[in-house]
């Protein structure tokens, strides 16, 4: 992707409005939250205590809207107290630059590696910064500085106050993630029925599980349905999936086929009821049809053999979804998940038990290749360059540079490039929104502190539907709080627009100096999922030599490894996408057939899980040779995509060949995918192995293939050709 093609994706992105529901009873309860810290602080102190004070509220209330499964009183608690803390150091500092600049410098850059430990805590160290550079012009003591954060702190401790006091939707976000886990398998059963080769996109499972992890706290008041039906939907996936494919399960035509495609479609209605129920807390109905639909008659089924096998384990388990659609998710009448005991919690650490992973996590990233220690790097110089930029304008709030630079940086390129473009927009649109009602009211603080109050409300309110939106109210908010201060407009809205243009400005140049492309590390994402699923596989077959719930377990941890791997590779794939990065090692086009090559791959070993023996089924030997085969080559296979070499299956083939002469018929679904999965390992090979000229051809018949798709929609000759 060129230059301008991609900054007119960035300019689209930011732009964007993120169709997502909105939540008006959070944004009220947090915008009272802020209207409680500054209406007492202005009634009985000052206009500058209100608005140090508005900061802890607003920040922290701010970062209980992030995405994170802990309980939003902790999150907003810490924000607090993050932001106290970085107020009161950055003013010891602050009297002179030979101090405070290299406070500057290491607080962001401990703020960028926070993003080690995830976006939530990226999102709200960045904060702390910004704190640093705004509130350390307000006091005038020690004694001052530590009443102010006090003050700061008081903000986050009042947002806790009114969450535990009044709390909105308990337990919705875990419902929701739970909810669309059910009715992302329920979307895959109808696009099974036209499709029976569609793909599935794990990611709302993986959310399932997130959300599942609960602390010992949470874990005492959640309730038994959010547990229970996520493994519902990790069964039921598979067993779909091998009822559809014509390979293993219902014929490719006739009644099979049509009896096949009313089990997906009843099994897709159950399972949107179940995820209703979750969602609402109520239950839900299912269509009389679909229950009727799932009795098997013993006599009169036409579907025989692995898809017959297949039937009655998906109405087995679509009887556990109707328990749940039907009870309204009352305690108690959750099934629940089958296995030991020991495996039915995901527990997560406590607050004073995360410091040790959080070290372990930030000296993982402190490579100079890690994106994270990269965008740390970014951010510390960034923060200070405009900071002494902004110091030698003539200006006043100077601190705006570094804050826009610090609050739209992230470690990729295009959403670094987006927010910077979606502040400066939304700047431009709320300080002109809040300058004219400043001009039309005159200065009265404690109506500037009414509508800062209403600012920060309509903020929350749409924060999730596009960074662009909830700023330009973000704006206005700090106009109004600047004029209840005493700043009139003519001092603020000028500084404003034009720091806020420089913050952007550095944020971009920064990317551009020292970036961190992910379109260079493609070929080691996709050697880690190659790997990753190859000890899948092998943990499949393994199953299938010598059934047991230690294989069990070996298998489910690594589909877990499998499912994060291609996680990353999707990740760094739709950057890369974004980039205005030429191919490095391997073509678009080779990419996207190396990747379609390992989800068929990964889809094989999925059906042959949908089949795996029970404790006291007779043994398969023949399996462990090909799983020991498929992890070794996917091994050396991953080390030779990582180092541009090309791979080849020696020992699968050989494991193939010894089934076939040692087994013969006697395991026929399972040999069968194990063709499917050699043939998806071939059309990998196929897809990444070239010689050192046909690297050369390739990256050229790539580049004229950008230049052509460029002249095309120049001309408008693609539309033609497409419509024609």
């Amino acid at each position: 992707m060129t230059w301008l093609r991609a900054f007119g994706e960035v300019v689209r992105s930011g732009l964007t409005i993120e169709e997502t529901r909105l939540e008006p009873l959070l944004a009220l309860r947090t915008a009272v939250g802020v209207a409680l810290v500054i209406g007492p602080a202005l009634w009985l102190v000052s206009p500058a205590y209100a608005a140090s004070a508005a900061l802890g509220a607003y920040s922290a209330g701010g970062a209980t809207f992030q995405r994170t499964w802990r309980p939003r009183k902790v999150i907003a608690l810490g924000a607090g107290a993050g932001l106290a803390l970085s107020t009161f150091v950055g003013y010891l500092a602050a009297g002179r630059l030979l101090t405070f600049l290299p406070l500057l410098a290491g607080w962001a850059f401990a703020a960028g590696m926070a993003w080690a430990v995830g976006s939530t805590a990226g999102i709200v160290a960045a904060t702390t910064v910004g704190s640093m550079l705004v509130t350390i012009t307000l006091p005038t003591s020690v004694e001052g500085a530590l009443e102010h954060a006090g003050v700061i702190a008081l903000g986050g401790v009042t947002q806790a106050v009114l969450i535990l006091l009044f709390p909105i939707r308990r337990w919705g976000a875990h419902r929701d993630a739970l909810a669309d886990a059910l009715a992302a398998v329920a979307d895959y059963a109808r696009r099974l029925r036209h499709d029976p080769t569609a793909p599935f996109d794990p990611e709302p499972l993986m959310t399932a599980r997130d959300a599942a992890a609960v602390t010992p706290s949470q874990a005492r008041t959640r309730p038994p349905v959010l547990h229970g039906p996520r493994g519902l939907a990790e069964r039921i996936r598979p067993v779909v999936a091998a009822l559809a494919d014509p390979e293993v399960g219902a014929p490719a035509e006739g009644p099979g086929r049509d009896r096949a495609r009313e089990l997906l479609d009843a099994a897709a209605d159950v399972l949107d009821a179940a995820a209703r129920s979750i969602r609402r807390g109520a239950p839900a109905g299912v269509p009389p049809r679909s229950a009727e639909v799932l009795r098997v008659d013993e006599e009169h089924e036409v579907l025989e053999g692995p898809a017959r096998e297949a039937a009655e384990r998906l109405v087995e388990l679509l009887g556990e979804a109707l328990e749940i659609a039907g009870s309204g998710c009352v305690s108690g009448r959750t099934p629940p998940p089958p296995g030991p005991p020991s495996a039915q919690f995901l527990m997560r650490p406590t607050m004073f038990r995360l410091l040790p992973i959080v070290v372990r996590a930030v000296r993982r990233e402190l490579h100079r290749d890690s994106p994270v220690f990269r965008h740390a790097v970014r951010l510390a110089a960034v923060a200070t360059l405009g900071y002494l930029i902004a110091a030698r304008l003539p200006l006043g709030h100077g601190y705006w540079a570094p804050i826009a630079s610090v609050m739209v940086m992230r470690p990729d390129f295009h959403r670094t490039y987006a927010r910077a473009v979606a502040r400066f927009a939304g700047t431009l649109a709320g300080v002109a929104l809040a300058t004219g009602m400043v001009r039309a009211l005159g200065p009265d603080a404690h109506v500037f502190g009414a509508l800062a109050v209403v600012s920060a409300g309509l903020s929350y309110t749409l924060i999730r539907t596009g960074y662009a939106y909830s700023q330009c109210f973000t704006a206005a908010y700090v106009v109004f709080l600047l004029g209840m201060g005493g700043q009139t407009w003519e001092q603020t809205v000028p500084e404003r627009v034009v720091l806020t243009l420089l913050g952007g400005a550095l944020a971009m140049l920064a990317y551009v100096v020292f970036p961190a492309w992910e379109t260079p590390r493609l070929p080691g994402r996709l050697a880690d999922w190659l790997a990753a699923d190859g000890r899948y596989a092998a943990a499949v077959l393994r199953s299938y030599a010598e059934p047991s719930w230690e294989h069990r377990a070996d298998m489910r941890r690594a589909l877990l490894a499998s499912r994060e791997a291609r996680a990353a590779w999707q990740e760094a794939y739709d950057r890369a996408r974004q980039e205005p990065v030429r191919p490095r090692g391997l073509t678009s086009r080779e990419v996207q057939d190396a990747q379609e090559a390992l989800k068929r791959f990964g889809r094989a070993a999925m059906l042959m899980e949908s089949h795996v023996p029970r404790a006291d089924s007779r043994l398969i030997p023949e399996a462990e040779r090909f799983a020991e085969a498929l992890e070794t080559d996917t091994e050396k296979a991953a080390v030779d995509v990582r180092e541009h070499r090309n791979p080849d299956w020696e020992h699968v083939e050989e494991a193939l060949h010894a089934w076939d002469d040692a087994a013969g018929n006697r395991s026929p679904v399972v040999r069968r995918e194990a063709e499917l999965q050699k043939r998806a390992l071939e059309d990998l090979a196929t897809a990444v192995s070239r010689t050192p000229l046909e690297r050369d051809v390739g990256s050229a018949r790539e580049e004229q293939r950008v230049r052509a798709a460029l002249a095309a929609e120049g001309d408008g000759s693609g539309t033609a050709h497409r419509d024609g």
